[in-house]
């Protein structure tokens, strides 16, 4: 699948996929984590630093095993990853665009709110 076209999925079935307070919860804090890791693991990496780098990389892990626990709470699971590739576009795009944009447009909010 293309950027564009799992841009377009999962902003499809995203509020589908994010709708249990806890989650929510989870998401808001893991998904600046994994952003600030990435950002940390490639400083790392261009300035020779393994510790740098290592750090920013057990964020982005720790990170996105948080918000794996917090999608067994949801009634809809995510779609199944079809390959190494499609890992690794989909997370990239959920951590960068998607769940920002969800959350910039008011979806994260509404969601939040709505939730029991």
């Amino acid at each position: 699948m293309s950027v564009s076209e799992t841009l377009k999925r999962q902003w499809s079935v995203y509020a589908k996929g994010h709708a249990a307070r806890r989650n929510l919860f989870i998401h808001i804090v893991a998904v600046p984590v994994f952003m600030a890791g990435s950002l940390v693991a490639i400083g790392g990496a261009a300035s020779a630093s393994l510790p740098l780098a290592g750090l920013g990389i057990a964020a982005m892990v720790l990170s996105l095993a948080l918000q794996g626990r917090g999608h067994r709470l949801e009634a809809v699971p995510p779609d199944p990853f079809r390959g190494p590739a499609d890992i690794l576009l989909r997370i990239l795009l959920e951590q960068w665009v998607t769940f920002p944009r969800y959350v910039l447009t008011g979806g994260w909010y509404r969601a939040f709110r709505a939730a029991s």
